[in-house]
């Protein structure tokens, strides 16, 4: 009985896990959504600030470098 038991415990084991990683999945997808929305609201944003403030366009990579620089 028992070897009939332990690949019927495995088998349930198997489909948790499929269904926790399937679950963890499904979230980083929403993630991934939501990282490349805010990157194309973030180029919106740089467009127009380079459209109405010119000097941004100049000063935005010497910014950019220090912030990297301190990260």
């Amino acid at each position: 009985m028992k070897k009939e038991r332990i690949p019927e415990e495995n088998l349930h084991i198997i489909k948790q896990e499929l269904i926790t990683v399937t679950e963890k999945l499904d979230e980083l997808c929403c993630l991934e959504r939501d990282v490349q929305d805010l990157k194309l609201e973030i180029r919106g944003l740089k467009l127009f600030l380079g459209r109405v403030h010119p000097e941004f366009k100049e000063q935005f990579p010497n910014i950019m470098k220090k912030i990297v620089k301190k990260a």
